[in-house]
């Protein structure tokens, strides 16, 4: 994805507000403070809070 690190500029938790990082695979976002992934797909972060996976 192009403008990725764009994202992760501006993009944040929309639990906590916190800072986002790019998972290792590149397929998501992870917020360490709520232990929770957002999911890239189609080149969309998909940001809806139901929609995030706990991490483990």
């Amino acid at each position: 994805m192009a403008i990725l690190k764009e994202f992760l500029e501006i993009l944040v938790c929309p639990k906590c507000r916190g800072d986002l990082k790019l998972a290792d695979k590149e397929d998501g976002f992870i917020c360490e403070q709520c232990r929770l992934f957002f999911e890239i797909r189609d080149d969309i972060p998909n940001m809806l809070l139901e929609e995030a996976r706990p991490l483990t």
